[in-house]
Parts: C-alpha cells; sequence; structure tokens
C-alpha cells in the first residue's frame, strides 16, 4: 500500500473542524522555554546585531499563540530598537522557513497595526522585520546561510517581486563561536544539546537526558533553569530527541524510495504509523497544525484527523490510530494518480 500522507494525493473527504488552542495542551520547546526570560532574549538580541543594549523591559514579546482563526504559533517574535524579531529554532533544516515566516510577519503585522489602518490616508509606519532560524540538527550545515523565499518558486526571475530572506545561524556546539561567546545561554544550551547526544549513544534516551540535566546542573550549565524546570526540561528534551529520530527516519526513507513531485512513492502502512508519531510528537511539543503540515508535508486534512483524535483519545497508540485513519473509507480512496 502507497503512503497515505504526502501532499498531491486527491482527497474526497469532509473538512475536520479546526482544532482550537482551548482544545490543546502546548508544551514550549526547551529553547523558546529558556529565550522566554527577557534578559535571555536580549542578550541573543545583542550577539545577533552586535549591539550593547541592556534594559530587557524595552523589549515587548509579541509571540503568536495559537488561535482558532490563525492555527499559527511561532517559537519567538518581539520588538525591540524599531525591529520586529521572528526568531525560530530547528532541529530539522526547512528550506520552506520562508513561506512561514511569511505567514509569520503577515498576522503579527494585521495584530500590530490593524485592518482599519489599511484604509487610512497616511501611511502605517511598519517595524523593520528581521528573520532568525537557529539551527542545532545533526546533519552538516554552514555557520551562516541565508533563506529565500524566492528559491521556493517555480520559476526563478532575476528581481522577484516578492522576497523574504531568513538567515539561519548554526547554533551546534562549536560552530559560530563569536556569536556563542556574546550569548552565554545560548552556549550553554549548545552545550547541554552536546551532552545529550553524547549519551544516547551508549544509553537510553530517558538516562541520557537526565544525566545530562544532572551534569549540567553541577557544572552550572544552566543552572538556575535547570534546576526550576528540571521536570519539564526533561520531558520536553526527550519528546525533542523522539520528533527528531522519526524526522531522520523519513528523510531516509525519502532518499531511499525516490522524491517524486513532492511525495513518497511505494511505501507500506509503516510510513503512516511512521508520521503519526510525527504528528504526536510535534503536537505534544506545541507544534501548530499549520507548523507539522508545514514541516512534514502532509494533507490538512490528515493531520486535523490525527491531532483530533489525539485530543479525544490521548491513550491510543500510533498503531490503534493508524488503524482508526486506514478504517475511514475517505481516506482509504487516496490514490497518487
Amino acid at each position: 500500500m502507497k503512503c497515505l500522507l504526502q501532499k498531491g494525493g486527491k482527497l474526497n473527504m469532509a473538512e475536520i473542524p479546526l482544532i482550537g488552542s482551548s482544545q490543546r495542551n502546548y508544551k514550549d520547546t526547551l529553547f523558546r522555554k529558556i529565550f522566554s526570560d527577557k534578559e535571555k532574549l536580549l542578550s541573543l538580541y545583542n550577539a545577533v546585531n552586535n549591539t550593547v543594549y541592556d534594559n530587557p523591559s524595552d523589549l515587548r514579546i509579541n509571540t503568536l499563540e495559537n488561535a482558532i482563526y490563525l492555527n499559527m504559533k511561532n517559537d519567538i517574535s518581539f520588538i525591540f530598537d524599531f525591529h520586529l524579531n521572528l526568531y525560530e529554532h530547528q532541529s530539522t533544516y526547512s528550506p520552506s522557513m520562508p513561506l512561514r515566516n511569511l505567514f509569520y510577519i503577515a498576522r503579527l503585522l494585521e495584530a500590530e497595526i490593524g485592518t482599519e489602518t489599511l484604509y487610512a490616508s497616511v501611511a502605517p509606519e511598519l517595524p523593520f522585520p528581521s528573520f532568525i532560524v537557529f539551527y542545532n540538527g545533526t546533519n552538516e550545515h554552514p555557520e551562516q546561510k541565508v533563506l529565500k523565499l524566492s528559491d521556493l518558486y517555480k520559476i526563478h526571475p532575476t528581481s522577484p517581486k516578492l522576497e523574504l530572506l531568513v538567515m539561519m545561524l548554526n547554533v551546534n556546539y562549536g560552530k559560530n563561536q563569536i556569536l556563542m561567546d556574546h550569548c552565554q545561554a545560548l552556549k550553554e544550551y549548545a552545550i547541554y544539546v552536546e551532552k545529550v547526544r553524547k549519551y544516547i549513544t551508549h544509553m537510553e534516551i530517558n538516562k541520557a537526558v537526565e544525566l545530562a540535566v544532572t551534569e549540567s546542573i553541577k557544572e552550572g550549565i544552566l543552572e538556575e533553569f535547570m534546576t526550576k524546570y528540571r521536570a519539564e526540561a526533561i520531558q520536553v528534551s526527550i519528546l525533542e530527541y523522539n520528533q527528531e529520530r522519526e524526522m531522520e527516519k523519513v528523510r531516509r526513507a525519502e532518499r531511499r524510495e525516490g522524491h517524486a513531485e513532492g511525495r513518497i512513492e511505494g511505501l507500506d502502512e509503516g510510513c503512516n504509523k511512521t508520521y503519526i508519531k510525527l504528528i504526536r510528537n510535534m503536537h505534544q511539543t506545541g507544534k501548530s497544525i499549520t507548523d507539522i503540515i508545514l514541516a512534514l508535508n502532509l494533507e490538512e486534512p490528515f493531520v486535523k484527523s490525527v491531532i483530533k483524535i489525539l485530543n479525544q483519545s490521548p491513550n491510543l497508540s500510533d498503531t490503534e490510530i493508524t488503524k482508526e485513519i486506514l478504517s475511514n473509507k475517505a481516506i482509504k480512496s487516496v490514490s497518487f494518480s
């Protein structure tokens, strides 16, 4: 049986109601949790922009929360010094980040200036946007890389009428040393991630994370944060690692089977189960439906149906959810013609 999840198939499926934030129990990623502290966030801003601002109270966080009609959530968004900064953390490389940021910035600006301003005779004054992705995946990438919205176009004009540039910074331990030296929290976060990855090579993930947290506290690595949020840090780290591992399985499957016209051909039902596990992990770590669709290149009705089942019956196994999804005649009729 072919994989039923990738975009490109034909679905005759009734629209599933949108899953709003009131039905979801979000958990922050470790990166977002650490840098939700304004002092640490200002330190990160200074490091990225080579500035020396010292008043965190001047920083205004305006991160998109998952309103029902938006169904969007970015990691950290804030306004400082007339700049609108969108920061994202990624452990899996995603060339679609410029498109995601286009969605984010449109909604953020709408929230900032309101729709009424669009019809006024005086032009609105907009904050200057900046888009940064902090990448710490295991695949090799340069210390700095610019991702362009125009790279996603099917045609490539010399002067695209719509462009958006995202700076991807590699924040694995040992990369971007100057940046790390100017933001202690980011440096310590990189050290902690490196510890986890070192220990999981010879022990179970639960024990590896527990040891990395304990050792970090003893060594003064994110000591205050890890002490205060120890249980949550361990839980989120395990979820993030499992998600990263499952994503790599999918990437290997894509490379093995060949990726044609944006879809995987010839995979069996194990593909379904793998994607359902990924959706569960991303849902638990606070990713929105739109984030999941873009990251995994899945059909929207499928993602919504899986999340609806997870909200209604969170204790169902991945296998049970797979069977329930496949029992739906509309989904079983999917074909890749």
